[in-house]
């Protein structure tokens, strides 16, 4: 959420509320801009919630524009193609490559570590404008692993120099329920996520979700189910469960984001608080890298541009770009999860034989967008 104040009543003409992804990439995006803002972040913490997230063409072209694209290329791995496994035979059913030429130019996509993309954000603000207390305290050798320990008692845990030994690849599972895949970042760490609903227990939360070591035996045996590979199931056999998050998934109706208000006066959404989406075209952050980037122009224009226009009609005219954007990858990223999941004999037969080919080839439409520059 991105608040105006009257001069009159505090020193900062921009606060931003939340230092996630959006809201440390809009603050950068006002100070390419000329425009001073402070961000206010509740949690005493870095937020990394969440290990990873997949970068799109369109993620890079906003990363571009804030001017640090190539400092995140530097540190993640290209990933080359898409390879969808079938839940009858366990083999891969349609691989797909991902480097192919889209409207704006080739795709690119990239697994990046959040913590990485906000920390090479936070890098290009000025001193002042956010004060984070999550510092990596010591780093343990382990065998043939790092144990990083951080500042708020939390640790990770990192294979040794040796590798993980996937290919620049990103996996992708279906079916009986369920949904998941496997991406590697690096050399050395690997992101897997595991998407299915529960069977709520009277408190509401399902047993697996209230204790770790259940939790991976569940997905270790569904992913077994489908015929995973022995090196999936590996990966997540040697996953440290505390490094695991459990959230549920938040979901938009898309019809009522085209008439809902993104905008009031002289306070706006972006990021999730805009376009909750399901994670199975991997587009949640990168749509808010694209937000950061038109509402940073669009603010940055009316203050100090050429627009010269009221605070309030630059949101309008913020909302209005991002509009359907927002709808048509919430409805997008919805029905790509309902075909994955299903179990239903006829989505299923369709879907190995069919509509696979469609799915992976489907992961490149959305990222084909270009939001500009600031």
């Amino acid at each position: 959420m991105v608040n105006m104040v009257d001069q009159q009543d505090a020193a900062e003409d921009i606060v931003i509320a939340g230092a996630g992804v959006a809201g440390l990439a809009v603050a950068l995006g006002l100070h390419r801009k000329g425009v001073r803002c402070v961000v206010l972040e509740s949690s005493p913490v870095l937020r990394t919630s969440g290990f990873a997230i997949a970068a799109w063409t369109n993620a890079f072209r906003a990363l571009d524009a804030l001017g640090v694209g190539d400092t995140i290329r530097s540190k993640h791995l290209q990933i080359q193609g898409a390879c969808v496994m079938s839940s009858t035979t366990g083999q891969v059913a349609r691989e797909v490559d991902l480097r192919v030429q889209g409207k704006w130019g080739p795709h690119e996509a990239r697994c990046v570590q959040r913590n990485v993309l906000l920390q090479a954000l936070e890098e290009e603000l000025p001193r002042g404008t956010i004060r984070y207390s999550s510092k990596i305290v010591s780093i343990d050798d382990c065998d043939d692993a790092k144990i990083l320990h951080l500042a708020d008692g939390s640790t990770l845990r990192a294979k040794g120099p040796d590798g993980h030994g996937f290919e620049p690849k990103m996996l992708q599972f279906g079916g009986q329920g369920f949904r998941a895949g496997l991406v590697p970042c690096n050399r050395t760490d690997v992101y897997w996520f595991f998407t299915w609903s529960p069977s709520p227990t009277p408190d509401g939360k399902d047993d697996a979700e209230q204790n770790p070591a259940e939790m991976k035996q569940f997905v270790l045996a569904k992913l077994r189910s489908i015929k995973a590979p022995a090196d999936v199931l590996g990966a997540v056999e040697r996953s440290e469960m505390n490094d695991v998050l459990v959230a549920p998934l938040r979901y938009r109706p898309p019809l009522s984001l085209l008439f809902a208000s993104i905008c009031k006066g002289n306070v706006c959404v972006a990021g999730d608080a805009l376009h909750p989406t399901t994670p199975d075209l991997a587009q949640g952050a990168c749509v808010a890298l694209e937000d950061a980037v038109v509402l940073a122009r669009c603010l940055g224009d009316a203050i100090v541009g050429k627009e010269r226009e009221s605070v309030e009609a630059a949101l309008r005219r913020y909302a209005g770009i991002r509009r359907w954007r927002s709808a048509q990858v919430i409805a997008a990223s919805y029905m790509v999860g309902l075909v994955q999941q299903s179990d239903h004999a006829v989505v299923r037969f369709a879907r190995d034989r069919l509509l696979f080919g469609m799915l992976a080839k489907g992961l490149l439409i959305m990222p084909d967008y270009d939001c500009g520059t600031l």
